[in-house]
């Protein structure tokens, strides 16, 4: 996938002076005047917190259910700003809504995660913010496609819109288990790798969808060195109108925030940078080797391939698959390896063998 070009301003709301991670707090959904202001109060004593968030549109899975406390619920961001200091921050999924949101002051805008996955609907609201010089962040969409993320966040610069960053919220697929989204952790590092100028930040409450997975997903976020976290917090979580189960009180943000390890994205001193640096180059020789040991395997499978051609031989030999399979996840218990990625891997080096062979026992591919 080729790297997109995103023109950013070289300073955001989205990235703290200091490079601390940005923190996002607020309910799920703002349900009245008085726990707003009751969870924003509490919150604006949780260091680290600067950002107020809250859903004023709520569209549900099914109708008849709580769908957020529309246009009103900005008079009350309006009054959080103003009595705290707090920024705000709430969800656009349409044109309209847009516009409440900037006529209300709102500070930082968020596109859902329904909402990316329709590039109609981004391309309007990317053409509803032309000339509006507010930061936006992009959930990812629901199902897994990068494309879809990334091409959401340049429709947006290319209508001008240059404080940009993602939300790295999980994916919905078949079994997400034990999450509420399966979060994917290697489409998020594919981002940054696509787009390091970009922040991205984590929110760990929809990856989790129960507030006792929070921490180490909040962890392994701030391990892959991104940019900061959305939590969601609501004064009394057990009496929420929407996703209860995921919210948790400003005092444990507050214990959540302080049990975290936010790690130094590069070494301190000139030993350690040595010490790390030796460390790479090891692990890049490995990786070279690797390299040339699946490309002898690839030759040696292509001549698999011709020997069963000529003796008229099925391509899958299940028992002797069965067994290499078996004799590989031993040899990775003994030497400590964790058997699903040792069998993860060894699936993928099997099936392009079987790719390999399949070709050339159909004549797609030179003898």
């Amino acid at each position: 996938m080729s790297k997109p070009t995103i023109d950013l301003l070289p300073t955001s709301a989205l990235i703290n002076e200091d490079r601390s991670p940005l923190i996002i707090a607020g309910p799920c959904s703002a349900e009245s005047e008085e726990q707003v202001m009751e969870t924003a109060r509490l919150i604006k004593e949780v260091p680290g917190v600067t950002v107020y968030r809250a859903g004023i549109w709520k569209p549900r899975t099914r109708p008849n259910s709580f769908e957020g406390i529309g246009v009103p619920g900005l008079k009350w961001l309006k009054r959080v700003k103003q009595e705290t200091g707090l920024k705000v921050a709430c969800e656009v999924a349409n044109t309209a809504q847009v516009f409440e949101a900037l006529k209300a002051g709102i500070d930082i805008l968020w596109i859902g995660a329904r909402t990316t996955v329709n590039p109609f609907t981004v391309q309007e609201i990317a053409d509803a913010l032309r000339g509006v010089d507010i930061p936006v962040l992009v959930k990812n969409p629901v199902n897994p496609d990068l494309q879809l993320w990334l091409g959401a966040i340049e429709r947006l610069n290319q209508a001008g819109l240059k404080q940009l960053g993602g939300i790295h919220r999980g994916f919905s697929t078949f079994d997400n288990a034990p999450y509420r989204n399966m979060p994917k952790w290697n489409s998020a590092i594919e981002f940054k790798r696509l787009v390091p100028e970009l922040p991205l930040i984590c929110d760990p409450s929809h990856i989790a969808g129960n507030r006792e997975l929070l921490q180490p997903i909040a962890q392994r976020a701030m391990d892959l060195a991104m940019e900061g976290l959305m939590i969601e917090t609501h004064v009394n979580p057990a009496v929420a109108l929407s996703d209860a189960s995921q919210q948790v009180t400003p005092a444990d943000l507050k214990k959540l925030l302080a049990s975290l390890r936010f790690s130094k994205v590069d070494p301190e001193t000139e030993d350690d940078h040595y010490q790390l640096e030796e460390m790479r180059r090891n692990i890049d020789q490995l990786d070279k080797e690797l390299m040339e040991v699946f490309a002898r395997r690839a030759r040696l499978s292509r001549k698999i391939g011709e020997y069963k051609k000529e003796h008229n031989m099925a391509i899958l030999q299940v028992k002797r698959w069965d067994q290499i399979l078996e004799d590989i996840l031993e040899k990775a218990n003994k030497e400590g390896l964790d058997e699903k990625f040792v069998r993860s891997i060894f699936q993928t080096v099997h099936h392009y063998s079987i790719n390999i062979q399949t070709e050339i026992v159909n004549g797609k591919a030179d003898a």
